[in-house]
């Protein structure tokens, strides 16, 4: 099933503001946004949207802007020309990620732990930030990884009470809105972290 061009620029609204506001849940309100019609004609840009309704799915259109805000080093900042210069190479490196996620978290979970104990990992100590953050701040490892081992782990509350720097609680909304859009089983990815730790 296509979507129409107005759809399609609402389904990019909606995957906008689930990554950038507080209170704003894609899943919660089904992707219902308020645009009219009018407004959206009057838009400089509704030829990308009105190109994207014509190649692809419903799907697609979702999991292109999902690919393309969680993948940003800001969301809110994420202007739609640079989703109309690079969301297509965004897209396919991220389908690529999803299609062999468990890799590429195997891949990830060896390097954190190839140095470091499990606890040293997650500690706090003071206010400074904890050594797996900082590996995500460096690009060492995705926010998939984050994602994953927040949802075996539970470790992002934790943090959320130890830390109160504007550093982690961009990093933990991020992780918070990109959560519900990766869909795992469980066991497998703890028997993957088992594996690595051990």
């Amino acid at each position: 099933m296509k979507l129409d061009p107005h759809n399609c620029y609402k389904t990019y609204i909606s995957v906008k503001n689930h990554f950038t506001q507080e209170k704003y849940d894609y899943h919660k309100y089904c992707g219902k946004v308020k645009s009219s019609l009018e407004s959206f004609y009057k838009r400089k840009d509704r030829f990308f949207f009105e190109k994207m309704s014509r190649q692809k799915s419903d799907d697609d259109v979702i999991n292109f802007f999902i690919a393309n805000f969680s993948s940003c080093d800001d969301p809110q900042s994420l202007w739609i020309g640079d989703i109309i210069k690079e969301g297509e190479s965004v897209y396919s490196d991220w389908k690529k990620k999803q299609q062999s996620l468990s890799y590429f978290f195997s891949q990830e979970i060896s390097s954190i732990f190839s140095y470091d104990q499990f606890d040293d990992v997650f500690s706090i100590k003071g206010s400074s930030h904890p050594k797996i953050l900082k590996k995500f701040l460096k690009k060492e490892i995705s926010l998939e990884t984050m994602v994953i081992l927040d949802k075996i782990l539970s470790y992002r509350k934790h943090f959320d009470k130890k830390l109160s720097d504007p550093v982690w609680q961009f990093v933990s909304m991020k992780i918070k809105k990109y959560s519900p859009f990766i869909h795992i089983d469980i066991f497998t990815f703890k028997k993957i972290l088992k594996e690595c730790v051990l």
